[in-house]
This record gives structure tokens, sequence and C-alpha cells, in this order.
């Protein structure tokens, strides 16, 4: 058989290497558990829908949660507010657009199967946190907040854990509720109404 005459998964295998391999592989793992959960998480299956070698993954990664992890780090956003930090309240909505995305992406649904499986598989859910949540700035909005804080924008001690939890936590809450992510106008106004007075800002006027 020729190369014209290959199969398309073997053709795209000969072809991919590097950062085009990576970012096959990576997606591959992110559906794979989303639809096998991740007790069904093979190297075969996502060796087979990333049409990669499976003796190729295993030169990488130990087992498919350590690749799963690889994945949800390379997938999860980075905060970055402005550098002058000037406009707190805008780099919050940004910060919960971030998280919005992210919750209806891939990544996000993984990470929904990982936390509803994590008394099965609670190293891996713990990895979720050191390893991706941790390292990409802990819960949303606290990179903006900690930025503000770090140059005299805002009091650092009312940085608690409960105060940097808010703006990730009624932005689930409403998706949780309504069954659709929030609009920008609700996204704005969890920040106006709980975020900025717990930081001793005061609401934007009314126009």
């Amino acid at each position: 058989m020729t190369g014209a005459d290959a199969p398309p998964a073997a053709a795209a295998r000969s072809r991919r290497r590097g950062a085009d391999l990576i970012s096959a592989v990576y997606a591959a793992v992110l559906t794979e558990v989303a639809e096998t959960g991740v007790t069904g998480l093979t190297m075969e299956g996502i060796a087979r829908r990333a049409a990669a070698g499976k003796t190729t993954l295993y030169r990488r990664w130990s087992s498919p949660t350590e690749l799963l992890i690889d994945a949800m780090l390379d997938a999860h956003p980075v905060e970055r507010p402005t550098p002058g930090a000037t406009d707190l309240r805008g780099d919050l909505i940004e910060a919960l657009g971030q998280l919005v995305a992210w919750i209806v992406s891939p990544a996000g649904t993984a990470a929904t199967r990982i936390l509803a499986e994590r008394h099965s598989h609670p190293a891996l859910a713990e990895a979720l946190y050191s390893r991706v949540f941790d390292v990409r700035g802990g819960t949303f909005t606290s990179t903006v907040l900690r930025h503000y804080a770090d140059r005299g924008q805002l009091d650092p001690a009312l940085l608690t854990p409960i105060v940097v939890d808010i703006g990730e936590a009624l932005t689930l809450k409403r998706f949780l509720d309504d069954g659709a992510p929030p609009d920008e106008q609700t996204l704005a106004a969890i920040v106006d109404q709980a975020i900025l007075p717990a930081v001793g800002y005061p609401p934007p006027a009314s126009t």
C-alpha cells in the first residue's frame, strides 16, 4: 500500500509530530474521559481517538491519568489582569468570563467527571487541585485580586478564603440554577454586588 492509499488514521500518525501530536493527544484524552469517565479511561482508547501509537503515549506518560492531568493543565485559563492594576471591575468580569468559557469547554467537562468520581479516584482529584488549579492561580478571580493587593490597590487582609471564592461560587450557582452559562450582565452583577463590596470597593455609579 502506498502512502497515498494509507487509511486516514495511519496517515495522521505518520504526519503528526511534536506540538501537533501533543495537541491531538490532549484533545483526545479530554473527550475520552467525558465519554467514559475516569474508570473507563485507557491508553488504548486515547491512542485510538488521537490516531496515535500507544507506545508513543507511554514514552511520555506513565498512565492515562498522568496524561489527563497534563491536558487539564494545558487547557486551564490563566488570568491576565491589567499590568498597572487600573481596572479592577473589568479584570474581575473578564476572569469570570474565562470561568464560564472553561465550564463549557472539554476541560470543564473533564473536571466535572473527575470530581464526580473523586471517591473512587481521590489521588486524581487531589492532583487536579494541586497540579492544575493551584498552579494556574487557584480560584477564578484570585489572581486578579492578588495582583491588585500586591500593588496597594486593596487591603490584602480582606482576601480571605471566603472572599476569593465569592465570584466562582456565585457563577457556578447561577449556572446550576439556570441550566445555562451566565451572561456578561450577570457576571457584572456578581462583581458589582458581591466581590467589589467584599474588598472595600464601592459599587459603580448608576448611569
